[in-house]
């Protein structure tokens, strides 16, 4: 007993030099889970319970319009925000994946042809207007419906995923997505004026490049180049998945000067994903970095973006990812706050996670 109250004193001044005392008082919605697992009623309130305050989700366009004469089916989003809502948590929909009928590939952004461009402006805009501030959800969910729910509107959208890489986007064309993000926010202020379009999270530093892929820097300013472009999002998102807190914070600091270089000084910067694995095979994976490592580094990068916050305009960070998932990406099987099954096991980085949110607040 005595040396557990000697224990704990220590780290919490380990931690208090981590995350100095200017990190505190963060604008909502600033810390996220990004999960790549189902998630129900016991998940969200564990979720909030840890300080969670955003999830972020992919609205899937293939999914939600598997036909073009079907209409849309917004029964699976519609679980997800209600879920969301009843722990008033924000969602951030990633909208993203093309169906076949429209572009032969989930991967090939809908900007090809009068008719691709149309059928993506009509889902964006219907996306909106369900969920949006003025969205039918809210009311379908308001007081006297059979299921009030509070009224947490979707505010902000995140156009594609990991744009300048091949995994999510084929062809990677800096010219293709700011045509994407100028119809996108046509149809966004059409459902709700005051939204924020924010970029899809551009992967830091892939090791293919192009065609295939490019740096976030590299398609970040050749973006920027894009005839009136700037006026089309307001949010710029980066994945700094990187093998220590030192590559990450290059990467970040790559980003924001990017957009300084451009005259977008006062856009605000998002990490919509972020991670390390606690598996530990460092020479096939770099970020994969043990049980303790995982905790390690989650507690320095918060402290970097925390500490900068204000300088870098950072408006949120999502952490990849909730619980384990075996059998998926290289080390998204041990990037979770919480190992896979049902049952909530949680891992170091969970309380690590949690005293970062507390120290925050």
């Amino acid at each position: 007993m005595q040396r557990t109250r000697l224990l704990l004193p220590l780290s919490l001044v380990i931690f208090a030099l981590l995350v100095p005392a200017s990190a505190q008082a963060v604008s909502r919605g600033f810390f996220g889970i990004v999960p790549q697992t189902g998630i129900g009623g016991e998940d969200l309130a564990r979720m909030r319970a840890g300080g969670v305050e955003t999830i972020r989700m992919p609205l899937s366009w293939k999914g939600t319009q598997p036909s073009p004469r079907g209409g849309y089916n917004w029964a699976g989003f519609d679980a997800t925000v209600a879920g969301a809502a009843r722990e008033r948590l924000e969602v951030l929909p990633i909208l993203a994946e093309a169906p076949g009928w429209a572009t032969g590939s989930s991967r090939r952004m809908p900007v090809f042809s009068g008719r691709q461009r149309r059928a993506w402006a009509e889902f964006v805009e219907a996306a909106v207007e369900r969920y949006g501030r003025r969205g039918e959800f809210w009311a379908e969910h308001g007081p006297g419906s059979k299921e009030p729910l509070p009224r947490v509107p979707v505010r902000a959208w995140q156009i594609w995923n990991e744009e300048n890489f091949f995994y999510f986007t084929k062809p990677v064309s800096p010219g293709r997505y700011a045509r994407l993000l100028k119809i996108s926010d046509r149809a966004i202020r059409r459902g709700d004026p005051r939204a924020d379009v924010i970029l899809g999270g551009l992967f830091a530093n892939p090791k293919q490049g192009p065609p295939v892929a490019m740096d976030a820097v590299d398609f970040l300013d050749r973006l920027y180049r894009s005839s009136g472009v700037k006026a089309s999002f307001d949010g710029v998102a980066l994945h700094p998945y990187a093998a220590d807190v030192g590559e990450l914070r290059a990467a970040v600091e790559g980003v924001r000067a990017t957009m300084a270089r451009h005259g977008d000084r006062r856009s605000d910067l998002y990490v919509t994903e972020m991670g390390w694995g606690s598996a530990y095979n460092p020479r096939l994976v770099a970020f994969e970095v043990g049980l303790q490592g995982q905790a390690r580094e989650l507690r320095r990068a918060f402290g970097y973006l925390l500490s900068n916050r204000r300088r870098l305009r950072l408006a949120q960070v999502d952490w990849f990812t909730w619980k384990d998932l075996q059998g998926s990406c290289a080390f998204c099987d041990s990037s979770g706050l919480f190992r896979s099954g049902a049952r909530f096991k949680p891992k170091p980085a969970w309380h690590a996670f949690v005293g970062v949110t507390q120290r925050a607040r």
